[in-house]
């Protein structure tokens, strides 16, 4: 006869249930997003085309207007969508994990955003002596393509850029610190809890383009690596996102 399950055994089967039972939540929240929204958002610029070939050859200019702003929002929304459904998603993905080289991933993701970087003088300051981490190779690759993406976005105002990837010795619980510092504009720190919440922005659209969804997805991608992520940063001082991630054993 087996033994009756522990009190902590119950518990802890308890907890698995309710985390499997929202994800499956989010999962449809997801279907929802990328199914209804998507349908109205391809009917709001279907009938937007329509009304403007209503208009005829000389539509009156602030009916152009009216329907270049509709357009817009709606390419906007889309974009909205797609981000919110990566955001969601990296909740069901399941994670593939492996002994990562770090600094190669470091240099795909630096390559992949080659096309923002082009034209511009930018000092990379990649650490020689990053340690081998044990997680998702494709979504840590992704991790430093958003902290990246981010230290260029944000050091556009300068003449010369400095973008430095490092790491923190000692590491604690089988945890290691890492860091992507710049010398960008920075952030008010009394904001630094808006950072890493989806679509929030600590700058105008006008002064620099985005979301406000690179450093969310960022902290779930660390978040499902058991670890933590956080921000330092000063008004035109620069910032320094620091994280933490499983080391390789």
């Amino acid at each position: 006869m087996s033994a009756l399950p522990s009190p902590q055994e119950q518990e802890l089967s308890r907890l698995r249930a309710e985390l499997q039972a929202a994800r499956d939540a989010l999962g449809d929240f997801a279907y929802v997003v990328s199914h209804d929204l998507r349908a109205n958002l391809r009917h709001i610029t279907a009938y937007a085309g329509l009304v403007r070939e209503e208009l005829g050859d000389a539509p009156p200019a602030e009916a152009l207007t009216y329907l270049d702003t509709v357009t817009s929002a709606a390419r906007l929304m889309g974009r909205q969508i797609d981000g919110l459904m990566a955001w969601s998603m990296l909740d069901r993905a399941e994670l593939d994990r492996t002994t990562l080289d770090v600094p190669a991933l470091i240099e795909e993701a630096r390559q992949a955003l080659a096309g923002e970087a082009a034209g511009r003088q930018i000092d990379w300051q990649v650490a020689a002596d990053l340690p081998p981490l044990h997680g998702d190779a494709a979504l840590v690759r992704q991790l430093f393509g958003h902290l990246l993406s981010n230290a260029l976005k944000f050091t556009r105002p300068r003449a010369s850029a400095v973008i430095h990837i490092g790491w923190q010795p000692p590491a604690e619980d089988g945890l290691c610190m890492l860091f992507v510092q710049d010398n960008g504009v920075g952030f008010n720190p009394q904001l630094q809890n808006k950072l890493f919440h989806v679509f929030q922005r600590l700058h105008s659209a006008s002064e620099f383009e985005g979301l406000g969804l690179g450093l969310a997805l960022a902290r779930k991608i660390v978040e499902r690596h058991g670890g933590s992520i956080r921000a330092e940063g000063q008004p035109d001082a620069g910032c320094c996102i620091r994280f933490t991630l499983p080391l390789a054993v």
